[in-house]
Formats: structure tokens, C-alpha cells, sequence
């Protein structure tokens, strides 16, 4: 098949990404590629995928690009200008895969062509995209769990389909140290009081390793220098560590964050908000290390409770988190590992898209 990507322009598409949306498109098409597809990507003129097409919106990415003068108007500008292109060359395609950021804005170039397009929403639904996606007759919408596609109301949603890990990278590790680990990001975005929202729950995670006096790792990407200053810096010390550069985009390599989820104890997911999917947790499973969550989003459907992990009612906060991990010892890493493979692994999130591209294409 001949199949155009319309990747986010946010990110470039390349091996050395770690962002959750440019990795799995990037892990799609080079696993397309290697299916024999011949696959064309319309995004950064930057991205590079082994044996897939370039084709380019713009040069380099919004973050590559500096500072606009109007950001809104700027990025806006260039997401009309992929739909443009989208409009121009669309039916060139046997299939179009929408991964773009907003999802929705290629719709209306969508609706001009005769190619089917499927649009992944790797967001959380909201009342207002809801709202927008419901105005499109050619949406084809894909949902990353099922506690996503719940919360789609007017929408209809054509399948649910996993995102996958790449188990040959993410290799399983039997053996831990004694330390927990925690990976996310520290949002810019305030309450209405002025606060930090947690909603990666690093505050949870310095919780539970200070009431437990647990060594404690944590990454993240930093969106507002404040909110580490604030918020977790005062708290660092020789158990509870800061693992990485303070930087505004992920600053470990994807085999640096291996190595890290290999040897941990356990894996926390203290989630403030409704995770669509949340990556990390199939990774470090598929590393064999157990995930502590809270019962937010799709955590219940990535981790097997009391088999591959435990999941929290929130309500239960710090008491059912110190709970989980006072019994993390009985999970077993091989059944943390078995469950990846079995639902999460890159191959069957491949297969799924690969059916779903020839069920569109022979409507068509």
C-alpha cells in the first residue's frame, strides 16, 4: 500500500525522539516500512526515517524553529499549509494516517479527497473536540485505550487500538536495585489557586519515597523552571534524586531510560489526570519492572492488578500507594514482561493498523 503519515509538526519524526506522539509514529512507519509499504511522511523537513518519504511542510519543527513573534498565528499558519498539501496530494495515497497535532485540523482537507483517512487521537478527548470531531463525516477516528474512547460522546469512534513497545529496545531485566522510578513531565499549566497540576502525580512520587524512606529517581521534561524549583527541588536529597539535565524536552536517550526502567523496584504512575494511554507504563513492564498506579485513565487497562502491577483508587492516596509497595515484591517480572508481549508489543499494534488500512481501502 501507499500510505501518507501526516505527522505533528510540533517534533520532528526521527529515531533519537522520546516525546510519546513522534515515537510511536516514527516506531509505526519503520515497521511499516519493513512490511513492504511504501510510506510518505508529510511533516518536518528534518524528520528521517529509513526508507520512508519526506515529504516537507516546513524545515524543522515548532521547537526547532525558536520563538515566533505570534505563536498561535504562526503555528496555525503552517498546520493550514499541511492541510493545503494534504488536499493537493491526498488522493495520490491508498490510505491516509492522521497523527497530526490538533488531530482535527487536516479534517477539512480530509473531506476534499477521495483517499480514506483514519485519524489516531493520541489526546485526551474533550467536551470541545468532542464537539469537533463530531462535525466531520470523515473522521474514521482510532482511540489509544477504551477509557479514551469513553469519552467520546457525539463522536464515534471506529476502533480502539494499543499503542505498541518496542520489546527488542525495551528487554526484559529479572534482577532489580533498590530504587523507584518515576518518569513524566512538570507541566507550565496552573489551577485557578495558581499552583502547579501535577498531573504526572510527582508529588505523589516524593510522597510515597519520603513516608517509606525509599530511594527514589525521577526524569522529566520541564515545561516551567518554576515548578521544579518550588515544587521538587526543595526536596532532592541523596534517597531522592533528580536523574537527569533540567531541560524543557526529554533529556535522556531512549537506551538511558531502559537501563533505568530495567533495574528499578517499581514504577510509579501517581496520575492526577486521565492518561489516554501513558507509554511509560508498557515499557517498564516490558522491562519486567511492576507499575504502582493510580486508577485514572487507562492505568487499570495497561497494568494487571496485583499480577503485573497494582492499581490505586485515588481516594486511597498515600495509604494505597505505601500498600502496593509493601507487596511489590510478590509481582513477578516475568508476568510484568508476558503481559506486554501479549497485548502492547509494536508488532500488534502494527497488525491492527495493517487491517484496518485494507478494511478502508477495500470500502473505499
Amino acid at each position: 500500500m501507499k500510505i501518507l503519515i501526516l505527522a505533528p509538526l510540533k517534533r520532528k519524526i526521527s529515531p533519537k525522539i522520546t516525546a510519546a506522539r513522534p515515537r510511536v509514529v516514527f516506531d509505526l512507519v519503520t515497521s511499516l516500512v519493513k512490511r513492504g509499504h511504501q510510506v510518505s511522511i508529510l511533516g518536518t523537513g528534518n524528520s528521517k526515517v529509513k526508507g520512508a518519504k519526506i515529504i516537507p511542510v516546513i524545515p524543522y519543527s515548532f521547537i526547532e524553529m525558536g520563538p515566533f513573534e505570534n505563536p498561535f498565528v504562526a503555528r496555525t499558519a503552517f498546520l493550514t499549509k499541511q492541510a493545503k498539501m494534504l488536499e493537493k496530494i491526498g488522493d495520490r495515497f491508498d490510505i491516509v494516517h492522521n497523527h497530526a497535532r490538533p488531530e482535527f485540523f487536516n479534517l477539512f482537507a480530509a473531506e476534499k479527497i477521495k483517499t480514506p483517512v483514519l485519524t489516531t487521537l493520541h489526546a485526551v478527548m474533550t467536551k470541545e473536540t468532542d464537539e469537533i470531531f463530531s462535525l466531520f463525516k470523515k473522521v474514521n477516528l482510532v482511540c489509544i485505550s477504551k477509557t479514551a474512547a469513553k469519552l467520546a460522546k457525539k463522536t464515534k469512534v471506529y476502533k480502539i487500538i494499543y499503542n505498541g513497545v518496542d520489546t527488542n529496545l525495551y528487554k526484559f531485566q529479572p534482577k532489580k536495585q533498590d530504587y523507584l522510578l518515576w518518569i513524566g513531565r512538570l507541566s507550565r499549566t496552573k489551577d485557578k489557586k495558581g499552583n502547579f497540576m501535577d498531573t504526572k502525580g510527582a508529588r505523589w512520587a516524593i510522597k510515597l519515597a519520603k513516608s517509606t524512606n525509599s530511594k527514589l529517581k525521577m526524569v522529566a521534561n520541564i515545561e516551567d523552571i518554576e515548578f521544579f524549583e518550588k515544587d521538587i527541588k526543595p526536596h532532592l536529597s541523596q534517597k531522592i534524586q533528580w536523574a537527569c539535565p533540567l531541560s524543557p524536552e526529554q533529556p535522556l536517550s531512549k537506551k538511558q531510560v531502559v537501563k533505568l526502567m530495567q533495574k528499578a523496584k517499581a514504577f510509579l504512575m501517581p496520575v492526577n489526570w486521565q492518561e489516554p494511554f501513558g507509554l511509560v507504563m508498557a515499557e517498564a513492564q516490558s522491562c519486567g519492572t511492576p507499575v504502582i498506579g493510580f486508577d485514572r485513565g487507562s492505568v487499570s487497562e495497561l497494568v494487571k492488578d496485583g499480577k503485573t502491577g497494582f492499581v490505586i483508587r485515588p481516594k486511597e492516596g498515600l495509604v494505597g500507594l505505601k500498600k502496593a509497595l509493601k507487596n511489590i515484591n510478590k509481582i513477578k517480572p516475568e508476568d510484568c514482561r508476558k503481559h506486554i508481549e501479549k497485548n502492547f508489543s509494536l508488532e500488534k499494534m502494527v497488525e491492527n493498523y495493517e487491517k484496518i488500512f485494507q478494511e478502508m481501502c477495500q470500502k473505499k
